[in-house]
């Protein structure tokens, strides 16, 4: 009796959980009354909007809340009850028994220390292995979460990797130890579609061989068809439907996950072109590269990296353009020459006819103007000393663009359009969530009513009902403003909802470009079918059957 009791012991277990932040606007309530469990061996997703309250439940888990944080309720990690532990004891925790893969990578990671360093550091916190067998193992484990020669990228500082490597190395030094929980916050949202179906199977092979109970947060929910065995969702701070995941997907009870669950965008569901739609090729480009080469230097005696290799392409007012690829192959890259942040080796880039590429810092100036850029990482682009309302109010105050009142007026509006809630321009970046705080990017890009925007992964951090609201806020804007969009992502489902055209990135280089109906429903290269073919769909039937029949796919390949 009691081995069975010990079998269905949750390994996570949170009952009546309540947490209240005091800021300067007063007290927050990010969470009421939540419970859910979690056994060994299962994955439970927990989905919602930014700000309901998914991430700060969890922490609570790990002892991560700040000291403004008051907390109600119970946390129980398997006979151990969490709340009410010291910091001692509940860094004893973290990193053995259970850990975190965190949303942001470039917070998570210390820019002081290389990458294997990080996860050796992990690694001897909790076992007695010596330095250099703490290195070997951290070799293995970036080989196993799938990035490119781990023997030399084990000694690069993460500001040398990409934002999807740098969130495998955070998986990385999650799983380090082995732990019996993993809170997996947005572990795939830097990810290409490739990497990220690589991720969700290491994942659950993971919680297969040592029998790990994952929590899984997120806001994609073909990642939650794919990997979850049953889902919680939540609304303002509270539970709004717990069930198996199938039921959930066929049966939803609560209006809100209905309404959730419509929000999300799948390949196909915009159509395909109607026969009068613009054609963009017949307007003047407002953004051409030509060429294009970046190199970056090596390590000590290693020759120069080419992070793009030979690009060209352009843009027409009113065009959105997608630019999607592996991580690494040098999407973010061209965006950052684009808008004049990083100066190419080679080649051409013209924005409304004049070359970029090698002006000064004092003639880039006034061009600027011309372009906005939302970036990857939110947290890295917001100054954390600034209030949001500052942050967007910046380029305007810049450009001396307007006078005080009309600024005010100016953010304001622009904040409601991304939909964040009055009263957040008085908050600071790190008070809100990772979702906002990318709102909030948006916000600032628009700010000066750009000619051309550099989206890079826009709608990452966003869960799906902003980001169908989002991607209508773009399309809606574009529409009225007539801006270009160099649109970065490796979501092919929200390219495929936005972009006019596609270009498809390896290695730095261009592997075919082309209308968006034939670069997803009919892709010439394998590479294209391959990405096209990794994307999860919303249906955990459907996504099942499509997983067995790539499983099936690959070994044929591998015999062969």
């Amino acid at each position: 009796m009691s081995d069975v009791t010990e079998e269905r012991r949750p390994a996570l277990s949170i009952e009546a959980l309540s947490v209240t932040f005091a800021t300067d606007a007063g007290a927050v309530h990010a969470v009421t009354d939540v419970s859910y469990e979690v056994f060994p061996g299962e994955v439970l997703a927990i989905v919602g909007e930014s700000g309901s309250g998914k991430s700060v439940s969890s922490r609570t888990a790990m002892g991560l809340l700040p000291s403004t944080a008051q907390v109600r309720g119970l946390v129980t990690l398997g006979t151990r009850q969490v709340t009410g532990m010291s910091e001692r004891q509940l860094t004893a925790l973290r990193g053995g028994a259970i850990s975190m893969v965190f949303q942001e990578p470039g917070l998570a990671l210390d820019p002081l220390f290389t990458v294997g360093f990080q996860i050796a550091e992990a690694l001897r916190a909790h076992t007695d292995l010596s330095r250099k067998a703490a290195k070997a193992r951290a070799v293995e484990l970036l080989r196993l979460v799938g990035l490119p020669d781990p023997e030399h990228r084990v000694d690069y500082y993460p500001h040398q990797l990409s934002g999807g490597q740098k969130q495998r190395v955070v998986i990385a030094i999650a799983i380090a130890c082995e732990p019996k929980v993993i809170i997996a916050d947005e572990p795939t949202t830097a990810l290409d579609v490739t990497v990220q179906a690589e991720i969700l199977n290491l994942l659950r092979d993971l919680r297969d061989r040592i029998g790990s109970a994952i929590v899984l947060i997120t806001h994609n929910m073909g990642v939650v068809a794919d990997l979850a065995d049953r889902v919680v969702v939540m609304r303002e701070g509270r539970v709004v439907e717990q069930a198996p995941v199938e039921d959930l997907f066929a049966r939803p009870k609560a209006d809100y996950t209905r309404a959730l669950l419509a929000a999300v965008p799948h390949l196909g569901a915009r159509g395909e072109k109607s026969g009068g739609s613009v054609e963009f090729g017949e307007r003047a480009p407002v953004l051409e590269v030509r060429d294009l080469v970046v190199e970056f230097p090596g390590p000590i005696g290693r020759p120069r990296f080419r992070a793009v290799d030979g690009v060209s392409l352009s843009i027409a007012a009113g065009e959105t353009l997608g630019l999607v690829g592996e991580s690494g192959s040098g999407k973010s890259t061209i965006g950052r020459c684009v808008a004049a942040l990083q100066r190419p080796t080679f080649g051409a880039v013209r924005v409304r006819g004049q070359d970029i590429a090698g002006l000064s810092q004092r003639r880039l100036r006034p061009i600027r103007r011309r372009f906005g850029f939302v970036f990857q990482d939110p947290a890295s682009s917001l100054n954390p000393r600034m209030t949001v309302g500052d942050c967007v109010a910046e380029p305007m105050i810049v450009h001396k663009v307007g006078k005080s009142e009309a600024i005010r007026a100016k953010v304001r509006s622009l904040l409601d359009d991304v939909r964040l809630p009055a009263g957040v321009e008085r908050r600071y970046p790190h008070e809100l969530s990772g979702g906002q705080r990318q709102r909030a990017s948006l916000a600032r890009a628009l700010a000066l009513d750009p000619d051309l925007l550099v989206a890079d992964e826009p709608t990452s951090a966003l869960d799906v009902s902003v980001q169908a609201a989002v991607l209508e806020l773009f399309a809606q804007l574009q529409r009225e403003c007539g801006w270009a969009c160099l649109f970065i992502s490796h979501d092919l489902a929200v390219v495929d909802q936005l972009a006019d055209r596609i270009v498809v990135l390896r290695d730095g280089a261009v592997v075919e470009q082309g209308d968006r109906d034939a670069i997803l429903r009919n892709p010439r290269e394998e590479y294209t079918r391959r990405l096209v073919a990794a994307v999860p769909v919303p249906d955990p039937v459907e996504q099942r059957r499509r997983r067995a029949e790539a499983a099936t796919l690959f070994a044929s390949e591998a015999a062969e």
